[in-house]
């Protein structure tokens, strides 16, 4: 048996070397360790081969004993606050046996009616404080029927959903616990956490009550997508999440990823696989969200998250250039800006513009937001973990931006983001043969009139989108940038109308392909355009289309 162990003591002690930056101040023993089982001795044939590793030496069994003491320990503080939660779901349609669905036609005779079955879950929960509230995940007691929880002393009881948001992935399950019998998990400030530093997972991965893994925080700052909703091609997304490498599987998501202290971190909620099981890639809900939401959905049973209402992406150096800004500005680029929102209100101004760049479009053009309050921003996870961080619904902001290469303020009050789902609108785009003008364009309609203070029988095509370098685009032309909700979608408005071509009146989409039948790449013509109000003629000379 000491044999074997000698054997390992080499791997365990380098091991240690890595996980101890934090402990106790042992790092230089570990180093000095280390070095001593590395030098080369001789040996009676002369071969070169590893010092033995003297596994009677105090330092490294100390060192050992040392690291399996701290895990210990962190196992031993956090079980009593990590539970297990099973759900039990509702759904209609077709039984197959043990829940098996079949990707091929079955040979078996299954009845065409759908009927109604049950199907259980398995997640993982912490408790919250000593009142019998647990957190969990929202995905993992959505749409539940029934909620049961079991504490790490086989104790189970059912629960209650008294409060969840889908847009954090947080919820709030409330049992009737004797009191004094709870033991709270403790916060730790999530955003002191450093890449490198050791975390460990405490839940149920496959049903395995309280199961704990070790590893190390991969990586900061990460946004994790929430699949709630999606407005003009973007997702809603939870910022400031924490990567890490310690396993997390199914079952896990709900518990808890702690510091060696056995404080929280961070809440465990998706693994990146192509298997569905770990592959070294966990994402966690940061404490410093987990504390923000929580109270707020114990009190109210929801969450108002703060909204702007734009939809953006991060300026980078070949956006930045083709804004006609320096290379190395950075800041947020407002895509679209959406109705009834802060951003509306303000006059925040969208892209209007598509440029190509490697061969990918890209709308540009709109206001690069640089600064809120006094934090810079200089992507768009920055402003997303400011909102999330700092602020609340119904408070007032200052963004400092960039439009038209100048700088200039706005007072902007937050208001709760909207819950319901918004769809994307279908546009038109324009073809006229092999005489090519550049935009994509809709038929106006009353709803777009109305939304642009116009007369409610104007005619015409507002310009959705200008392509880059296109006859529109060395026109002046301008694209739609503020987003409306009509007709059960979403359009943008706010552009140019294009009312005539060489005073040949158009009422929209359909007549201008067919006026535009007539004209060849090279020709040059003239268009009737309505901007803010006023009409104007455009010179404009055809292409063809690359």
């Amino acid at each position: 048996m000491k044999g074997k162990l000698a054997k390992r003591i080499p791997l365990l002690v380098l091991f240690a070397a890595l996980l101890l930056q934090s402990a106790c101040g042992l790092a230089e023993t570990v180093e000095n360790r280390v070095d001593q089982i590395r030098k080369p001795a001789s040996t009676e044939a002369g071969a070169v081969a590893l010092a033995a590793p003297a596994i009677a030496s105090p330092d490294a069994a100390g060192v050992l004993e040392t690291i399996q003491a701290a895990f210990r320990g962190v196992y031993t503080q956090t079980l009593p606050s990590v539970v297990n939660i099973r759900v039990i779901r509702s759904f209609e349609g077709i039984h197959f046996p043990d829940s098996q669905e079949f990707p091929f036609p079955s040979p078996f005779e299954f009845p065409d009616e759908s009927r109604q079955f049950r199907r259980s879950g398995l997640g993982s929960g912490f408790v919250w404080d000593d009142e019998g509230h647990i957190v969990t995940n929202n995905h993992v007691v959505e749409n539940a029927d029934k909620i049961t929880v079991t504490f790490y002393d086989g104790t189970s009881m059912e629960g209650k959903l008294i409060g969840a948001d889908p847009d954090s992935d947080l919820a709030v399950i409330e049992v009737d616990y004797p009191t004094g019998r709870l033991q709270p998990v403790q916060l730790a400030d999530s955003t002191q956490v450093e890449v490198g530093q050791l975390a460990a997972a405490v839940g149920n991965p496959f049903g395995l009550d309280g199961t704990m893994t070790v590893g190390i925080v991969s990586a900061l700052g990460r946004s994790l997508p929430v699949g709630q909703r999606i407005n003009i091609g973007s997702t809603y997304t939870i910022p400031d999440v924490i990567q890490t490498d310690a396993p997390i599987n199914p079952g896990n998501s709900g518990g808890v990823l702690v510091d060696m202290e056995g404080e929280l971190i961070g809440v465990p909620t998706a693994i990146e696989s192509a298997t569905g099981v770990n592959s070294g890639i966990g994402f966690v809900i940061p404490s410093v969200i987990v504390q923000k939401v929580v109270p707020v959905l114990i009190e109210q049973g929801k969450y108002e998250h703060p909204w702007i209402g734009i939809s953006g992406t991060t300026l980078n150096s070949d956006i930045a250039e083709k804004m006609g800004l320096e290379r190395d500005q950075r800041g947020v680029l407002v895509i679209d800006v959406l109705p009834d929102s802060p951003a509306e209100s303000v006059g925040l101004i969208g892209s209007d513009r598509v440029v190509a760049i490697d061969e990918q479009e890209f709308r540009l053009g709109g206001d690069v937001i640089v600064k809120i309050d006094s934090q810079d921003v200089r992507d768009f996870e920055d402003l997303t973990a400011y909102l999330a961080r700092h602020t609340e619904s119904g408070q007032n902001v200052k963004l400092t931006l960039l439009r038209d290469g100048r700088q200039d303020k706005l007072d902007l009050t937050l208001s709760a983001r909207p819950n319901e789902e918004l769809e994307i609108a279908v546009e038109e785009t324009e073809r006229s043969g092999d005489a090519w003008l550049g935009i994509m364009g809709v038929t106006v309609f009353p709803e777009i009139a109305e939304a642009m203070d116009l007369s409610p029988d104007q005619t015409g095509i507002l310009i959705q989108q200008v392509i880059e370098d296109s006859p529109a685009d060395r026109a002046g032309l301008r694209g739609s940038y503020k987003s409306i909700t009509t007709n059960g979608g979403q359009i943008l408005v706010g552009g140019d109308i294009i009312t005539g071509l060489d005073n040949q009146e158009i009422d929209g989409m359909a007549d201008f392909n067919q006026a535009a039948k007539n004209y060849q790449p090279d020709d040059e013509a003239e268009l009737q355009i309505l901007r803010d109000g006023d009409t104007f003629d455009v010179d404009i000379t055809f292409a063809t289309q690359p």
